[in-house]
């Protein structure tokens, strides 16, 4: 029998909590009871806890009375994970996570384990909308933006909310064999495993800054004109400047090259259009500035792990 503790604080996300320990005990019904996974909630509050959608819950148990050794330990994540950092969790993670054979976070659960110090050395995920958070504040940890979940010796964490789903049916697989996970992930109605990964849903290209500058100048230039042909001296002509020095300033102020601030406007351009609109790729691929259907899908391929056609079908 495997032990698995969800630690729980206010404010935290519901989801978080109940996809992945919903996963483990939907696969109870398959195992014998000698094999189930024994599943408890722990609490930093005395009481019952405010989950972020105002959902009260009763934990098992208070932190302190939880002095066991787990097999696995999680930590949800929510606004309560990434505003916050509870002094009293983050000294009780630190000595129960050494007992533990492993331990993970669900979506921005990774912001508390970060704070804890448990995230260093490791390499890891979180939502994508928080991916760059997470880098900053925790800088020697290694960061990978586009995984569902990632596992790195005992830590396992992943990215936003339903990904708690994928990381519990990925360790049904390990304990019990593939087979399990597939009978759970059917009861649940999900799939076993993704197409692409968390590119697939966030936006390739931060928006414009609003500030008037010859860089956000020849951004907007550039999403105006997406059908046409740039490169990085015809940019930098419209900015009135050198190609050299366009292109560092354009790196220093953006976080991207010139060309890859391109390529990124044409696919997020190229998704809207295949999730707002019911034009063939051919159309989609020209207002995009591809030029080629078989561009479009290389770059797809590439920077999401979708073809055009599997985004318009999972999205639209």
């Amino acid at each position: 029998m495997k032990t698995v503790a969800m630690v729980l604080f206010p404010d935290f996300l519901l989801l978080d909590m109940a996809g992945p320990l919903e996963v483990f005990s939907v696969a109870n019904r398959y195992l014998k009871p000698e094999s189930h996974y024994q599943l408890t909630t722990l609490g930093t509050e005395r009481g019952p806890l405010r989950a972020s959608n105002g959902v009260l819950v009763h934990t098992d148990r208070h932190i302190e009375q939880a002095l066991e050794r787990y097999d696995l330990l999680l930590v949800p994540g929510g606004p309560g994970a990434y505003n916050e950092k509870h002094p009293a969790l983050l000294a009780w993670l630190k000595a129960a996570v050494p007992c533990a054979e492993r331990y993970g976070s669900i979506c921005t659960g990774a912001f508390v384990l970060g704070h804890a110090g448990l995230l260093d050395g490791y390499r890891v995920t979180t939502h994508w909308n928080y991916t760059e958070r997470l880098i900053k504040a925790f800088p020697k940890a290694s960061v990978a933006t586009d995984q569902i979940f990632i596992e790195d010796r005992n830590l396992i964490t992943s990215g936003g909310v339903t990904a708690g789903i994928d990381l519990a049916l990925a360790l049904v697989a390990q304990d019990h064999g593939k087979k399990l996970a597939q009978d759970v992930a059917k009861v649940l109605l999900v799939v076993m495993k993704r197409q692409g990964g968390q590119a697939q849903f966030s936006p390739l290209m931060a928006a414009v800054a609003p500030q008037e500058t010859p860089i956000t100048r020849v951004q907007n230039y550039v999403l105006d004109h997406l059908d046409e042909v740039f490169s990085v001296e015809r940019m930098a002509g419209l900015a009135n400047m050198s190609a050299r020095h366009f292109a560092r300033t354009f790196v220093r102020d953006i976080n991207m090259t010139p060309m890859e601030f391109l390529q990124s406007a044409r696919i997020d351009c190229a998704r809207n259009l295949l999730e707002t609109t019911d034009l063939p790729l051919k159309t989609v691929a020209y207002k995009s500035g591809f030029g080629s259907v078989r561009h479009m899908r290389l770059l797809f391929a590439e920077k999401l792990g979708l073809t055009p056609v599997q985004y318009r079908e999972q999205f639209s």
